[in-house]
Formats: C-alpha cells, structure tokens, sequence
C-alpha cells in the first residue's frame, strides 16, 4: 500500500538550528497515525512542513503519489490537508457557522452572490449543523452562537468538524486534548475515531501517552530533528516509548 503522504529528508535550519535533519515521514490510508518526541525534538517543523506553515529548506513532500509544494497553510488546504492547531484558530466572537466557514464563505447563486457578493447564510448553516451532526456534536443548540459559548470540549469539536468538513485527504491534530478534562478528551478521542472510521487519515500529535497508545495505528518517534522508529502500540509499552522519545532507550530492529 503506497502512503497517502510522505516526506523524504526534510531539512530546516534557523540559523545554527538545525529543526529537521534529512527527517522521512510516511501516512497510509485510514489510519491514525501519531507523532511523538521530546520538547525541542523537531515535531513542530516537521506538522508545519506538512501542512505549509513552514516551507523545508531541503528535502521533498509527495501527497497521493505526487510530489507538491506547500507554501502557505492555504497551498495545503486547497489540496485537502486540515490542520487543527493546539490554539484551535478561531474567532471567539463569531457564531460557530462564521468559524467553519472562515475564509471559504458562500455566496448566494445568481446575481446577488456574483455581483452584490451576498452570503448564502442558510446554506452555510445547513451545512454546518450537518457537519456537526454527523459527528454527534448536536449537544450545540443554537448553530449562531458565538463560538465563546461553548466549552472547551465543544470549541474542540467545532475544530474538528470544520477540519473534518474540508479535509478532504489527511486531518492534522496538534495536542486536541490537552487543556480538555476527563469528559472532553474521552469526547474528542471518540471523533478521532469517528473521523478515521469515514476513512479519512489522522495525524495525531500528542504528549498523552494513554491518549496516543488508545487510538493509533502506528506511532512515529520523534528525536533529535528526524524519524528515530516508527512502532506499532500493540508490541511495545508506553514505557518504552518514553524511553525512545529521550534517548533513554535505543530501538533494536524496529522498522523506521
């Protein structure tokens, strides 16, 4: 089976930083796939590489088999990777529909949309609530209330929904459950599902080990700038993958 994304020897340098150093990287069809490493391993760089926030000095990015060039976060939208980044980006202010459709609003058919550019606010709404209902997030009564509303489970999974809306071929999630308690967590954890079970490939970064071990495929260690292993969580403890992540530990004949 050939990756739906991949990378090959990333480099990115700021000055004497060397962030990526020749980093590979490989996401199959459907699966959850989870990026782990130490602070200051490169796990940033290498997201940012992948969905356009930062352009590699070197190296190459192939999406379905096709090598492309992502120069902004918008390059990589349009060719259907989402990202949900840890600040979740989005306007507490406006309604949850004003959020999903940030920067891609429709606009009415005819005339009034083309000449008058008037926004087609039921189809946006209607399609709003479809997307949230599909991942069983119609515990938001009202789809027009101001995204500061909700809580921080909720505003979560208005980020996933609206990735989930657009993110045609790969859904980035930086840290989804880290300022969520018990109950958002285990609520997200079940939309990571839900997204991967309609066959759409996750990356999940996270420092959660419980979190990671739960939902992912395959497990991507992160060290010092590059790939180090890639394991699976049925064969190996969280344990390890610690002792992996800092070094402490070296991984015998695991398949990178």
């Amino acid at each position: 089976m050939e990756p739906i994304l991949n990378a090959k020897n990333l480099v990115k340098r700021y000055g004497k930083v060397i962030a990526l150093d020749h980093c590979d990287f490989e996401l199959y069809p459907g699966e959850v796939l989870a990026v782990i490493g130490d602070n200051g391993a490169g796990k940033s760089t290498l997201i940012k590489a992948l969905s356009g926030a930062v352009v590699p000095d070197g190296g190459e990015v192939w999406l379905e088999g096709a090598r492309v060039h992502f120069h902004s976060p918008t390059d990589a939208r349009e060719a259907g990777i989402e990202t949900v980044y840890q600040t979740l980006a989005m306007s507490p202010a406006l309604s949850i529909t004003d959020n999903m459709f940030m920067g891609r609003e429709l606009r009415k058919p005819g005339i009034m949309g083309k000449w008058f550019r008037q926004l087609d606010h039921k189809a946006m709404e209607d399609f709003a609530r479809k997307k949230l209902s599909d991942l069983g997030l119609m515990t938001i009564q009202n789809i027009n209330q101001a995204v500061e509303t909700l809580s921080g489970g909720q505003r979560q999974g208005v980020a996933v929904a609206r990735a989930a809306a657009f993110g045609s071929k790969v859904i980035i999630l930086d840290e989804p459950t880290a300022a969520l308690g018990v109950k958002e967590s285990r609520r997200v954890l079940d939309l990571i599902q839900d997204v991967r079970s309609r066959g759409i490939p996750i990356i999940l970064i996270s420092h959660n080990m419980p979190h990671v071990f739960e939902v992912a495929d395959r497990i991507h260690v992160h060290r010092l700038g590059r790939r180090l292993c890639v394991i699976d969580p049925k064969d190996y403890t969280m344990s390890d993958a610690v002792a992996f992540m800092t070094g402490a530990k070296e991984p015998e004949a695991v398949a990178a």
